[in-house]
């Protein structure tokens, strides 16, 4: 038992080390060679055991899926660097600016299909930080329904595919990321609508909310406005239904579809004469950056699990998950705490490898009991990840130190104030509150869509 809660020490000590803000893969690192070198003096870790680390670094880099990470952050970096993202946006607000709350919808509509094309929420938020939230200010609407629109959105990165949040959780979890891209699309759906719903609500209740674009500042018209759907926003909806598509009906890998939606990105900003070489430049860094953070991450957490099991603390930790009270239930509304309490200090990336290589076992012991109402254990996975990749996107948003409030911050005008930014989010808060208990409460929402297609 001593190893058992000297792991539960060196769990501890990491915790401390990301909250005063040290880097994760270091706070990773450290511990594991400090609380390593602990067990080795009292015996309680044989050094033997490194060797394994080699062969599970060998692994994590021979993983075919995770190519996927590259290609589709430079695919959402092409159209944000090169003005396609910005001229989608321009072109669907002068096509919605006639209605009250249109601007609204544009920036639902848009943050939803920037989502399916970039999986980045940063990229998300700050481009349409930019571009939108200027423009809502400009012709009045409220300053905390307009943040609260922009991050709300803009998270949905983290749920609809390719999320690299998704693929990344897929690869711990041990479930395919098809079938996982296919879980999260009708929540994915559910919440853009829910934001949409609430848009409309908000303007027809509430005068001044949310106004209509004045007719002077809808400059392109009739059929100039189709052709410029045409041109700016019908090739990347294509562009984003191929990508899926083929994942979806098996006809490629995440990995393979993701290498042509990346050459397809570079081929729409040539054709658009967007493609210079600073584009190419920025979107290359950009992703070379996320590539290797996830990679320094990867090999980092892999060390440090191999040290936390070996001193007995994953027994340790799944005695006392699996012997919650209320059972299955008890450890879901638990795991549901301690992720969202996560996701509002840590990125996404961190939550992935510090919980879920904790909650995995405990939940697959769980259904080996018969104690889960699933059927099969891959169904249940994908139930429970989706779950846990919506209850990031309410961390990401939640006061005061959500990722994506920083995001809007960095980016939004003098006028809108800091304290805007943090009430606006709140109502959406309990609106992806709202669709996480209806996923908890009817998983056919998860479970339908990949039953159908499987």
């Amino acid at each position: 038992m001593g190893a058992e809660w000297l792991a539960m020490i060196m769990f501890a000590v990491f915790l401390v080390l990301l909250l005063v803000g040290y880097p994760v893969a270091f706070s990773f690192a450290g511990t594991a060679v400090i609380f390593g070198a602990i067990g080795l003096l009292m015996g309680e870790f044989d050094l033997n055991r490194l060797i394994i680390l080699f062969s599970r670094w060998f692994k994590t880099v021979d993983n075919f899926t995770l190519l996927a990470v590259p290609f589709f952050v430079f695919m959402g970096a092409i159209l944000e660097k090169s003005g396609l993202a910005e001229r989608m946006l321009t072109t669907i607000g002068m096509a919605l600016g006639r209605l009250k709350g249109g601007l609204g919808l544009t920036v639902v509509l848009v943050g939803a299909m920037l989502a399916a094309a970039t999986g980045v929420v940063a990229a998300t938020v700050i481009v349409m930080g930019l571009l939108s939230l200027p423009t809502m200010v400009r012709y009045g609407y409220d300053h905390r329904l307009a943040t609260g629109l922009i991050t709300a959105s803009g998270t949905l990165a983290q749920l609809l595919p390719p999320s690299l949040v998704l693929i990344l959780l897929a690869q711990v979890v041990g479930v395919s990321v098809g079938d996982l891209f296919l879980g999260a699309m009708v929540p994915g759906l559910m919440l853009a609508t829910i934001y949409g719903l609430w848009v409309i609500f908000k303007a027809y209740t509430k005068d001044g909310v949310a106004p209509a674009l004045p007719e002077e500042a809808r400059t392109i018209r009739g059929w100039n406005l189709v052709l410029e759907l045409l041109i700016a926003v019908v090739p990347i909806i294509l562009l984003i239904l191929a990508v899926l598509g083929s994942i979806f009906a098996g006809i490629a890998t995440p990995t393979e579809a993701g290498a042509v939606g990346a050459t397809a990105a570079v081929l729409l900003a040539a054709l658009n004469r967007n493609l210079r070489g600073s584009v190419l430049a920025g979107a290359t860094r950009s992703t070379a950056h996320i590539t290797g953070l996830v990679l320094m991450i990867l090999f980092c957490s892999t060390f440090f699990q191999l040290v936390f099991d070996q001193l007995g603390g994953q027994r340790l930790a799944q005695e006392i998950l699996t012997g919650l009270p209320g059972g299955f239930w008890g450890f879901i509304i638990i795991a549901n705490i301690a992720v969202f309490l996560l996701g509002i200090n840590l990125e996404f990336i961190e939550i992935t490898f510090i919980v879920m290589p904790i909650f995995v076992p405990a939940i697959r012991i769980l259904h080996e009991l018969g104690e889960t109402p699933f059927e099969t254990l891959p169904t249940l996975m994908i139930w429970f990840t989706v779950m846990i990749a919506i209850n990031l996107n309410m961390a990401f948003i939640s006061p005061p130190v959500g990722f994506s409030l920083f995001y809007l911050q960095s980016v939004a005008p003098p006028e809108v104030k800091t304290l805007d930014i943090h009430r606006g989010a709140l109502p959406f808060m309990a609106l992806q509150g709202v669709a996480l208990i209806l996923v908890m409460i009817f998983p056919a929402t998860v479970t339908w869509l990949p039953s159908v297609v499987g």
